[in-house]
């Protein structure tokens, strides 16, 4: 299994049955230095919610390969009206498609799409994360998110051999607690995300991995792990 880091919040990941694509925020992103045209056919789009920086492309790339989108009930609902197909979960249910099983769990956070030309904020739905059990693997995304205290259980109840948690504070939490959220997850290799983006969530990445031992992973935009 192939997982590539593309920048910012957004994840490919090549399996022997699909690719699949996290949070695309391609277009948008000069931090990476990947277009859409680098992307192989997208079987699958995974939005963990309603923000720009994680849904940007989507429309692009579903409309490209006829992706299934897979998210919360009312975003894939918002992207049903555009003609895309899309599959809708919630919030601690999980559905296994051709390609594996998909698991959202909660995340603190905020979830809309902003209407610039109405001023309008339009509800997404609650913000989620990503569990991800594929060939084998587990691979958690949390989104973006604040730490929670049922990081502790995703870990207990989850082999994780893969964790990708934002990092960039501001919006999400920051590398203190999300050295918390390392601690509590277990996970083999943790992957830190949603940093360096913008100003505002400037962080250095390799302090935070240093501190995790030989668990923690700075993966360049473009970069790929082995799983």
């Amino acid at each position: 299994m192939h997982v590539t880091y593309i920048g910012h919040s957004t994840v490919l990941i090549q399996t022997k049955k699909a690719n699949l694509i996290i949070d695309p925020f391609i277009s948008g992103n000069s931090h990476t230095p990947l277009s859409l045209d680098d992307l192989p056919k997208i079987d699958a789009v995974l939005l963990t919610h309603g923000h720009g920086d994680h849904i940007l492309d989507t429309q692009a790339i579903a409309e490209r390969d006829g992706s299934l989108v897979i998210a919360i009930a009312e975003l894939a609902t918002y992207f049903s009206w555009s003609g895309l197909r899309v599959h809708g979960m919630s919030i601690g249910g999980s559905y296994t498609f051709p390609f594996g099983k998909v698991k959202l769990t909660q995340a603190f956070h905020g979830s809309s799409i902003t209407d610039s030309e109405h001023k309008q904020i339009i509800y997404a739905g609650m913000p989620a994360g990503l569990l991800l059990s594929l060939e084998g693997k587990t691979i958690y995304h949390a989104g973006d998110t604040a730490l929670f205290s049922d990081m502790k259980l995703i870990g207990e109840q989850n082999d994780l051999d893969l964790a990708f948690l934002p990092i960039g504070d501001n919006f999400t939490m920051g590398p203190e607690d999300a050295l918390i959220a390392a601690k509590w997850l277990k996970a083999k290799r943790v992957v830190p995300i949603h940093y360096n983006t913008f100003p505002v969530i400037t962080q250095d990445a390799d302090k935070f991995a240093d501190q995790l031992g030989g668990h923690g992973y700075v993966v360049s935009p473009g970069q790929t792990l082995e799983l």
